[in-house]
């Protein structure tokens, strides 16, 4: 009598389980994941995994956008690539964010978030064996997904620079002559917060242009930088074709619960990605993709002031993390995170973030989710309320110190606290 395999988890499932990270972490990634409870529930405790959505609601014209779509029978079915009409809308405004001219009918594709975007273009251009040079640290589901098709991955690092970390491109030069297919990261840099300069982004295009291929840069953040220039890879020097751009209202606009994202790239790369989009969902939600029309030209100022305000969050928060001896904090110049280091107080992620999943009653996302250089490291998103956030790091700073074997001072106000 045949017998079922052990677990109903395909191999390439199981690939996603990252097992070959067990001599740093002592465990598979998602066995660590388990352990911790990270199902994205958060359980009742305070989660900074992502963004407080009750403190930073979407723009009041969000749910008018999504209501009137609704009242209009004619809005529920879409070409895959998403609805004409929100198509045609969001060109002019993307057009002038990229500093490139698009197409709306021929360079853009509406996805189910960023998230479903994200492994739309992956599933779209990487083939198994595939060489895919990946951020180290980079959003934790790009490897995971990357497993999942077969890639052979190259995690490159960020060194320290004149403009704070900066992604590696000595290391990527070397490595275009093996015949990269693709490569993956994000600006602002989730989790770390950095911001590429202008200088980078050209060397990556430069780059990408001798070696002939590539890149998939996710600029979820590039609204929410709070000093100092962006610049966008597709508008360099042929960059527009080999330029995969990921962009969305998730995080800026709060718009992560309409699940609806956008994919900016050359028109044959935008084919491929509407034929995995069929397969896996058909269509962004229809009735959602209509809040993207007043996306990028109702909302400027409403940005504006979310940057102002998470500043605020910002300075604070590092204020009172580095009051405890031993942490290490830099922040970044965009995102609403900060990327801590706790390798100093003999403590590593995993029992960081469990040590404050039950001493402080907070989730925080452990380093070694978003690559080798995580170890040591965890991930908060201070895009909280004010009082229940101070309230939790007080309870943090005291749940750290203790563990670290060190009485910690009162909190020192940022205004008199180390600058930022």
């Amino acid at each position: 009598m045949a017998h079922l395999p052990d677990g109903p988890e395909s191999h390439r499932l199981r690939r996603t389980h990252l097992p070959e990270r067990r001599p740093l972490l002592g465990t598979s990634v998602r066995e660590a994941d388990l352990s911790l409870g990270l199902n994205g529930a958060g359980d009742g405790l305070l989660d900074t995994t992502h963004f407080d959505t009750v403190r930073f609601p979407p723009p009041e014209w969000a749910l008018d956008s999504f209501s009137s779509a609704y009242a209009d029978g004619e809005t529920a079915y879409t070409a895959y690539r998403g609805s004409d009409e929100v198509r045609g809308a969001c060109a002019p405004s993307l057009s002038r964010l990229l500093g490139v001219d698009l197409d709306p009918s021929r360079h853009l594709a509406i996805t189910a978030g960023t998230q479903s975007g994200l492994f739309a273009v992956l599933a779209a251009l990487v083939d198994e064996g595939d060489l895919v040079v990946l951020a180290d640290p980079e959003y934790l589901f790009v490897e995971r997904m990357l497993r999942f098709l077969g890639a052979e991955v190259l995690r490159l690092p960020f060194v320290e620079t004149e403009d704070g970390l900066q992604p590696d491109l000595d290391r990527l030069e070397e490595w275009s002559a093996r015949g990269i297919a693709l490569y993956v990261t994000s600006n602002p840099n989730n989790p770390t917060g950095t911001v590429f300069s202008s200088e980078t982004v050209a060397r990556i295009g430069r780059i990408a242009c001798a070696g002939d291929f590539r890149v998939l840069i996710d600029e979820l953040y590039c609204r929410l930088v709070y000093d100092g220039g962006y610049s966008h890879l597709a508008a360099e020097p042929g960059m527009f074709e080999r330029t995969v751009t990921l962009l969305g209202g998730s995080k800026t606009e709060s718009l992560s619960g309409f699940r609806v994202g956008m994919v900016v790239a050359d028109a044959p790369v935008v084919d491929a990605i509407e034929q995995a989009l069929a397969m896996m969902c058909l269509r962004a939600p229809a009735y959602a993709q209509h809040v993207l029309s007043r996306w990028l030209v109702d909302d400027v100022e409403f940005v504006a002031r979310r940057v102002d305000e998470l500043r605020a969050l910002r300075d604070e928060t590092v204020a009172r993390l580095r009051a405890v001896p031993g942490l290490r904090v830099s922040p970044g110049r965009g995102t609403a995170y900060l990327w801590a280091d706790v390798s100093e107080l003999g403590l590593s992620d995993v029992e960081v973030a469990r040590l404050l999943q039950q001493e402080a009653g907070v989730v925080v996302s452990p380093g070694y989710q978003f690559g080798p250089s995580g170890i040591g490291r965890f991930r908060i998103c201070y895009a909280r309320e004010e009082q229940g956030w101070w309230e939790a790091l007080d309870r943090m700073t005291a749940a750290l110190t203790s563990a670290s074997g060190t009485t910690h001072d009162e909190h020192v106000p940022a205004s008199q606290g180390s600058s930022t």
